[in-house]
């Protein structure tokens, strides 16, 4: 059989899981496979199950007959859903209904835009009903300017039944307009049924409280950051039993991504980043203190459940996109249940992640993936990329991106340094935060130190050396094209930070900013925010641009809006560099359009062919 090398075609060829649960007799499990059509440009969704043990997949045409139900309540009698409302006059319309044809908007407050939607008034709100088809149903919000599920990304994992059923529990953020914007601050409230009243369980909290869960003997676990404003704080288990709260993780130097309760009730299961991978632990109720379960060369990125001995999880790694796996807990060895993309990967030779410790500048050992070409030859020298990762505080894991894809890259026959550097999650708390406040300084020098030490090897050509990243790691290609002594032979931008100071006045989250720079650049006074605005806003840097860039933007993105490419590629031409500006106009911080994504991988490979 001939072997074959990934291509842009062919990762988008591939099925795209999605585990939607067991079935209702625990022997299934039911998941969703998209794949994306190049020429009818868009997903195709199919749905299948596959028992527990393995076996042959099944498809189905409506996945909820077997589905279990979580939004039905224990005792079967009512029902749970969500909606949008129109609660709020924002259109012209709304205000001078003659004149209907108007496309008017009007604010009096921030929140006006979020993610890649304009607000038009209208809140998501939770209802529940008698359970059949043609029940009334009840707002638990009534009237409430506040969301549930939680924009932009939040679903029905934001609200749960009681084990009695008597009560709903929802996550929201009871602030609205400029308050929003500028918060984090997230409850779990409990909408008693019977009185029509709410309870706000976690009232004392500053932060997200998230994921609700009750275990079955009715002890209720959540997810805590502590600090207002501050997205990427640590995060922790806590649990109300008996009206006491108890932080399980709060002494453990690490964050939780998610968990699910053991069926003992007497543990939690938790996925947690460490050292530059995602891993399986488990915490214990009378012992809080956590335990790595799983070790190896890939991310769990999801705890589907449990069957008899074994954990059923999503797993990937850098050559392989998201399939079902069962680990047994007590003979510690992996099956894999489904085989989405197996028969491509069987065609293909793979790229060879290694993982390295660079030693940074201020004396720390830090963690650096290096992934080889398929058929690596250690005699030539090969074109080698920087990877800026984005977040800044996302994880460097063994994650399998459909556009930043590592495997592809290699393929094309470079090769990518991807450096673990200050903010990522996986290290430790203090390693994760020194980001914070600080996006110019030791994290610049961590870039450094893992593209200088791999390009001491003998296979690295010096003198072709890129530097690629999106978002956070947009702004470090913005940055280091300003700082890099001319080590770099070319640049790639995607949805990049260019200027902090118009990002401050046109992101939407403004608590990130807030936190991340340290306060608004009109506090002259304000010697850390002034930094960040100043010394560490890659606009002040462009003097000193000397090679070539890409800029790449979606025009829907309002976490950094498209004023930011703008402004790189202006300054760009204006300096007579070698610069080009690919524009998505319908896409946000991603790239989600199947065509769209085509031309990116064009666009970013040709660019890459003429200047690198």
């Amino acid at each position: 059989m001939t072997a074959h090398k990934m291509t842009a075609e062919l990762l988008w060829q591939l099925g795209r899981l999605s585990v939607l649960g067991f079935s209702k007799d625990k022997k299934y499990i039911v998941y969703k496979v998209n794949t994306p059509s190049i020429e009818e440009n868009k997903q195709n969704t199919k749905h299948y199950f596959i028992p527990v043990n393995g076996g042959n997949p099944t498809e189905i045409e409506n996945p909820n007959t077997i589905l279990k139900n979580k939004n039905i309540s224990p005792d079967g009698k009512y029902l749970l859903s969500h909606q949008e409302v129109k609660l709020q006059n924002i259109l012209g319309k709304d205000f001078y209904p003659e004149l209907e044809k108007s496309e008017v908007q009007i604010y009096d407050s921030l929140n006006y835009r979020h993610w890649d939607s304009w607000h038009e008034g209208k809140f998501n709100h939770v209802f529940y009903s008698e359970n059949r088809d043609d029940a009334p149903k009840t707002d638990i919000m009534p009237n409430e300017l506040f969301d549930c599920p939680q924009k932009p990304f939040g679903g029905d994992e934001d609200y749960i039944w009681s084990p009695d059923s008597k009560s709903i529990l929802y996550v929201c953020k009871k602030k609205t307009g400029t308050e929003y914007a500028v918060s984090t601050n997230t409850n779990i409230f409990q909408y008693d049924l019977k009185n029509k009243t709410t309870r706000n369980l976690t009232a004392e909290n500053a932060g997200y409280d998230v994921a609700p869960q009750f275990s079955n003997s009715g002890i209720l676990a959540w997810l805590q950051m502590q600090r207002d404003g501050y997205e990427a704080d640590k995060n922790d288990i806590v649990i109300l039993n008996n009206e006491i709260k108890t932080n399980l993780t709060a002494h453990w130097d690490g964050t939780v991504d998610s968990f699910l309760w053991s069926d003992d009730n007497q543990k939690i299961y938790f996925i947690a980043p460490i050292d530059g991978t995602k891993q399986l632990f488990e915490i214990a109720l009378t012992n809080p203190k956590p335990t790595q379960i799983t070790d190896g060369d890939f991310d769990i990125t999801k705890i589907v459940g449990y069957h008899n001995t074994q954990i059923i999880v999503c797993r990937e790694d850098i050559n392989h996109a998201s399939e079902i796996f069962s680990y047994d807990l007590a003979e510690k060895n992996w099956i894999q249940i489904t085989n989405i993309n197996t028969k491509i990967y069987e065609k293909l030779t793979f790229s060879k992640p290694e993982k390295r410790y660079v030693s940074t500048t201020d004396g720390k050992k830090m963690l650096v993936w290096v992934i080889f070409p398929p058929n690596f030859d250690a005699s030539k020298k090969y074109p080698t990329l920087l990877y800026c990762q984005g977040g800044p505080q996302s994880a460097l894991s063994q994650f399998y991106s459909f556009r930043w894809n590592f495997q592809l890259m290699a393929a094309n026959d470079y090769i990518i340094v991807a450096p673990n550097r200050r903010g990522m999650p996986g290290h430790g708390v203090e390693w994760n935060e020194q980001i914070s406040k600080d996006w110019g300084g030791q994290v610049m020098d961590d870039y450094l130190s893992a593209i200088d030490t791999v390009a001491e090897e003998s296979y690295v050509d010096k003198n072709r050396l890129g530097c690629i990243g999106a978002s956070y790691g947009g702004y470090s290609v913005f940055y280091l094209a300003g700082i890099h002594d001319n080590r770099f032979k070319t640049f790639i931008a995607h949805d990049g930070v260019f200027n902090t100071q118009s990002m401050y006045g046109t992101t939407e989250e403004i608590f990130f900013s807030n936190w991340d720079f340290g306060g608004a650049y009109w506090e002259t006074e304000n010697n850390v925010s002034q930094k960040a605005y100043n010394e560490f806003n890659p606009i002040n840097l462009v003097n000193n641009w000397n090679k070539p860039i890409l800029i790449i933007q979606g025009g829907k993105d309002f976490r950094v809006p498209i004023g930011q490419a703008q402004e790189a590629f202006q300054a760009a031409q204006l300096k007579g560099i070698k610069s080009r500006f690919l524009y998505f106009p319908e896409e946000n911080h991603w790239v989600l359009n199947p065509q769209n994504a085509q031309i990116w991988q064009k666009e970013f490979y040709k660019w890459l062919k003429e200047t690198l």
